[in-house]
């Protein structure tokens, strides 16, 4: 059963979200760390940061982020290959922590301990009050979340599920940004993959609303080796 779509457009403003994460084991992978992310985003000109982990949500808020900060909280649960905040126990912790909207795997994959998509959307919208952005990989999933009603979507795992996998394109997928854009209601945010502004540009002309730039930006380390001798 669908709920009712919030207004995007009243919590994000149409432009660039800088995705402030760090991989696991690396010297970044700090909750004040990812903040000085947040707020030098914010400084550049960002119109909103994602952030992986209530502390690191609660951390930005704290520094003074004032753009909006959406929420994920990577979980991995037996059984199932959504991690993505999977259950509302990982958006209750992002919702107490600040977050302005809630990111959510919103593939057709089994969920952890029997939670439908369906159900995951009215909690975060009607019970949370936040707006949802569902994380998706094809065009069908995008049709089904903005049926849904959810305020958002994003092609964060276009290339990353198993039936995407042999698809994944080196730069962003733009094909299915575009495709999304022509069949659906709900405002549209390019994700993955994006390294360079042309690409960025190109997905804003192509109807995206905005565009989520992670790796090419936060990901120090990666950055690095592009410069490397004999990596380069």
């Amino acid at each position: 059963m669908a709920t009712e779509r919030p207004d995007i457009r009243r919590v994000l403003a149409s432009g660039l979200v800088v995705s402030c994460q760090a991989w696991e084991g690396t010297p970044l992978l700090k909750p004040e760390i990812m903040a000085a992310f947040a707020l030098s985003a914010e400084r550049a000109g960002a119109v909103g940061v994602r952030l992986n982990s209530p502390e690191h949500v609660r951390a930005a808020k704290q520094a003074g982020l004032k753009i909006p900060a959406i929420g994920i909280d990577k979980r991995y649960y037996e059984g199932s290959e959504v991690y993505i905040t999977p259950t509302r126990r990982e958006a209750e912790a992002l919702a107490a922590a600040g977050a302005d909207i809630i990111a959510i795997d919103g593939t057709l994959r089994p969920r952890p301990q029997g939670e439908r998509l369906e159900d995951l959307v009215a909690f975060i919208q009607e019970q949370l009050k936040l707006p949802v952005m569902l994380d998706i990989s094809t065009l069908e999933e995008a049709r089904i979340g903005d049926q849904l009603g959810a305020a958002l979507l994003s092609t964060t795992l276009s290339g990353y599920t198993p039936y995407t996998e042999r698809f994944r394109t080196d730069g962003p997928d733009l094909r299915l940004i575009s495709a999304i854009v022509a069949a659906v209601i709900c405002p549209v945010l390019g994700e993955g993959r994006f390294h360079e502004p042309a690409q960025v540009r190109r997905a804003l002309e192509l109807g995206a609303y905005g565009v989520v730039v992670g790796t090419a930006l936060t990901d120090l380390e990666w950055r690095i080796r592009q410069f490397v001798p004999g990596k380069v």
